[in-house]
């Protein structure tokens, strides 16, 4: 059998060829007699030091090699990255100068400088070197140093000149991973899906086989809203590489955009099945059920989430709301509490809870929390409105009318507020009052009229009431 890499014994000599070498140096540095040592070997001591963090020894070995091997622009450039790491940036550029004299062709000097002008925050110097050396690099080289021009521009902050690098890039070197994992980050940063749509159409015509060309082409559709030409562009992706699970991800998006809810628990579980499971995956499975009112799976997944992720006090939120679209209060309160103990300071599930013990008639535990959330938050409308529609459903009218008037004094007066008022007026005996502020509160806000209801079914008993209303529905 014929394997391409190195047996053990290889590995074993060449570990072994690796101490003899560090052995001839220690003798070379006491003056003990040693074997001779080439310009090769020195290379290898000096990265041994230097990935084991002796930047000292390396140093040393770099200083004698140099001394022996004065025309060798490799070792020149090894000490210029250690002059770098050790942030001596002038001396390094100095060094740097003196191997591009004995060597201008080598990849690793532009790299280097390069790393020397952003550690000096020069990025202009350094843009404008790696530009100027583009031309003169073909293949692997050119892509390396567009590469590093990519990542001067996003140091730099050009964010659009980091676009047009990967562009460049992958006209001529179509099937580079990184640059295709980059441009795809880059075109919904910058917002030129278009022009991503062009460079990736171009590309699979080409390589119609290249997944990541069909990925990127899916979230640049995606990202101008054309939901179903991105599920196809996915589609071709996952069928090139069945195990691709970012495309499921995406995929399950566009068809929730969509509103394809069953096509998306399809994909998503197919997510499922190639990559750890994830929060966010069973999230977004539960929300499909939810849309398809399946209320019992959805609770079934957003628990899934939530075991994955204990500390997600939203999860328990989209639990209870499932259970409150069933009417289940009960059920409802359990999850919201597993909330707040998370998040005792959420406005949100303060009032959550107290509708749902004003559904069971709790009222003063319901009362407890819109206070909470009143205080919480002083300038919610909707808390406001809760714990006066909360104190007016539990008998209390005018406490409700006196916390309305705070309401108003601390928010203004809302639309809703004016219908509430002409409810309490009413309900207090104050009929004539009372119909007087439903009559203006009907000729500003008309459409409303459906919150007075809302707060007190039995109000449409009046007679002046539903006439008042009969005559600002015929005048719509």
């Amino acid at each position: 059998m014929n394997h391409d890499f190195p047996s053990f014994n290889e590995f074993n000599e060449d570990f072994e060829d690796l101490r003899d070498l560090l052995q001839q140096f220690e003798n070379l540095k006491e003056g003990r007699s040693h074997s001779f040592l080439d310009e090769d070997s020195f290379e290898q001591i000096i990265d041994y030091y230097d990935e084991h963090d002796e930047l000292n020894n390396a140093l040393q070995a770099v200083e004698i090699a140099i001394e022996q091997f004065p025309f060798s622009s490799a070792l020149l450039l090894k000490k210029s990255a250690l002059l770098i790491e050790t942030k001596k940036y002038r001396e390094a550029l100095a060094l740097l100068e003196k191997a591009a004299l004995l060597d201008s062709n080598d990849i690793n000097l532009y790299i280097l400088k390069t790393d020397v002008y952003l550690a000096m925050n020069q990025h202009e110097k350094a843009a404008a070197l790696l530009e100027e050396q583009i031309g003169m690099f073909e293949g692997e080289d050119r892509t390396d140093l567009l590469l590093e021009l990519a990542d001067v521009y996003d140091d730099w902050e050009e964010f659009e000149k980091v676009f047009d690098c990967l562009k460049m890039l992958l006209d001529f070197d179509p099937n580079n991973e990184e640059a295709l994992h980059k441009i795809c980050f880059w075109t919904e940063f910058t917002g030129r899906n278009e022009e991503s749509i062009r460079l990736h159409t171009k590309i699979i015509n080409d390589h119609p086989y290249n997944q990541l060309a069909w990925f990127n082409l899916g979230t640049a559709y995606q990202g101008l809203k054309l939901y179903e030409k991105a599920v196809d562009a996915y589609q071709y992706a996952v069928v090139i590489d069945e195990k691709f699970d970012y495309a499921y991800r995406n995929m399950g998006d566009a068809y929730i955009h969509l509103r394809k809810y069953n096509e998306a628990i399809e994909v998503l579980q197919k997510h499922l099945e190639v990559a750890k499971p994830e929060d966010v995956i069973y999230e977004a499975i539960g929300h499909c059920y939810e849309k398809m009112r399946k209320f019992t799976q959805a609770r079934y997944y957003y628990r899934k989430a939530s075991h994955l992720s204990p500390n997600d006090d939203k999860l328990y939120l989209k639990i209870a709301k499932a259970y409150m679209t069933e009417e289940n209060w009960d059920c409802a309160i359990k999850s919201l509490q597993s909330a707040l103990r998370i998040n005792k300071q959420s406005v949100e599930y303060n009032i959550t809870i107290g509708q749902c013990y004003l559904q069971i008639g709790s009222d003063k535990e319901a009362l407890v929390f819109f206070l909470n959330a009143v205080r919480l938050r002083p300038s919610s409308a909707l808390a406001w409105k809760e714990l006066v529609r909360g104190l007016y459903v539990a008998g209390h009218v005018e406490e409700a009318l006196t916390q309305l008037e705070a309401a108003e004094a601390k928010i203004g007066r809302k639309p809703v507020f004016m219908f509430y008022r002409a409810a309490m007026l009413i309900a207090m005996g104050r009929t004539k009052e009372g119909l007087l502020h439903l009559e203006t509160a009907l000729q500003l806000h008309p459409r409303q009229v459906k919150k007075l209801v809302d707060l007190d079914p039995s109000i449409l008993q009046h007679i002046s009431v539903v006439e008042l209303v009969a005559r600002y529905r015929r005048k719509r």
